[in-house]
């Protein structure tokens, strides 16, 4: 897996520092949701993860909660999960403690 260590480039082509706390790994694995005590679910791609975080694509995001647990399909349990942001089909994650 490739470190994710591009900057953002602003319109007028300055470059911001990356503001994540930690490096986060360039994946693409798909994922299920689980939310409402298990009654809904949603399959989603994650595109990128750290210990503490994830990025995943969705078709359209309009609809994820904002917390849910989530498994990776090469993980055995469902993890607690919050949203911190949306952007158009993505959604960033904070993964919080079992």
């Amino acid at each position: 897996m490739t470190q994710i260590t591009e900057r953002s480039i602003a319109f007028g082509g300055e470059a911001f520092p990356d503001r994540r706390s930690e490096q986060r790994r360039r994946i693409f694995k798909g994922a299920v949701l689980r939310f409402d005590g298990g009654c809904g679910s949603r399959e989603c791609v994650v595109r990128s993860m750290s210990d503490h975080g994830a990025r995943l694509s969705f078709g359209d995001a309009l609809d994820i909660p904002p917390r849910f647990e989530m498994r990776v399909s090469d993980q055995v349990a469902f993890r607690p999960v919050e949203v911190c942001w949306r952007r158009g089909s993505d959604v960033g994650l904070r993964l919080l403690q079992p």
